[in-house]
């Protein structure tokens, strides 16, 4: 696989859409539906994917269904954009192995949070992410996502790693409120000169907006439109806030109600699947499912956004 469009610095900028894993009616992975969804994400202009995150259902995956999986990613993506694969794992043993699949395979990057364990300490997860640069030459992104890690990473502890470990210096931030955290870890990095650390907003894009406005680099995140967080990083980056402010404000319903807890990824799979991208919305057990209020409220916010984007196609 071509890394052309990995930056020489390892460090990544814009739109990564996390990518679900599509399931067939009988529960077995549809490979055919992923690519649809990876081809629906780069048409949308994204600058890369992340295969194998917490809301790709890498938790319900056999560890074949994981390994078919990224290269499923890796051979349709097949150089497009940058490939970043989720490599967390309790056990440093566990999380090696996947940082030597994805590295093999040839995923740009990829993401690790703290491992799971009693009374862990920054000490503790320095170690961990040091080990695991030491063993792969490989860009590590520091996913910072206490509800699955179980320890919330302090902004002078992610200025450590990044200080300490050069191929740690981007992170995937989504331990709330996530703008003021940004700008405490940049005030931070600030003072330590050349340290350029970048950062990915994730929650659903919920606060891209803000977190644009701390400094944050882009987004890293799962939603159904990936074309509206790429206009909204656009429209910043060319100095037309007020313009991306408009379109976030706008496509905030669409986040917020897809970003519902339990039964998002089921919101973001019903999408997907009236999209074209996917066959079949179905998510694996213990996962929620939709019932017909949810899905009548989908139509309503869909059917909203939709009106906007033809008004907003008319100004232009």
């Amino acid at each position: 696989m071509s890394l052309a469009f990995m930056p020489a610095d390892g460090l990544f900028a814009g739109v990564f859409s996390v990518l679900p894993t599509p399931f067939g009616p009988t529960g077995e992975v549809d490979h055919e539906s992923l690519q649809r969804v990876v081809d629906l994400f780069i048409g949308a202009g994204i600058n890369g994917v992340t295969a194998l995150g917490v809301t790709s259902e890498v938790a319900r995956l056999t560890e074949r269904e994981r390994g078919r999986v990224l290269e499923t990613v890796l051979q349709h993506v097949n150089g497009r954009v940058p490939v970043v694969a989720g490599a967390s794992a309790d056990g440093l043993r566990t999380c090696l192995q996947y940082t030597r699949h994805a590295r093999e395979a040839g995923a740009a990057a990829v993401m690790i949070s703290p491992p799971r364990m009693p009374k862990i300490n920054s000490d503790a997860v320095v170690r961990h992410f040091s080990e695991v640069a030491s063993a792969n030459d490989i860009p590590i992104v520091v996913q910072d996502y206490p509800p699955i890690s179980g320890f919330a990473m302090e902004p002078a502890l992610l200025v450590r790693l990044a200080r300490e470990i050069p191929g740690a210096r981007t992170i995937k931030l989504e331990d709330p409120p996530t703008p003021f955290k940004i700008s405490r870890i940049l005030e931070l990095t600030a003072r330590e000169g050349a340290l350029d650390v970048r950062i990915f907003g994730g929650l659903g894009g919920v606060f891209l907006l803000e977190e644009l406005m701390a400094g944050a680099a882009g987004a890293m995140t799962g939603f159904a439109f990936p074309e509206l967080l790429v206009a909204i990083v656009r429209h910043f980056r060319n100095g037309r806030v007020d313009e991306a402010a408009d379109l976030f404000y706008s496509t905030v319903a669409l986040m917020r109600f897809e970003f519902q807890e339990s039964i998002g990824m089921a919101i973001r799979k019903e999408a997907l699947a009236r999209r074209g991208a996917i066959a079949h919305a179905g998510i694996r057990a213990p996962g929620g499912q939709l019932d017909r209020t949810t899905r009548e409220a989908l139509d309503r916010v869909m059917k909203w956004a939709e009106a906007q984007s033809a008004a907003r196609r008319v100004r232009l």
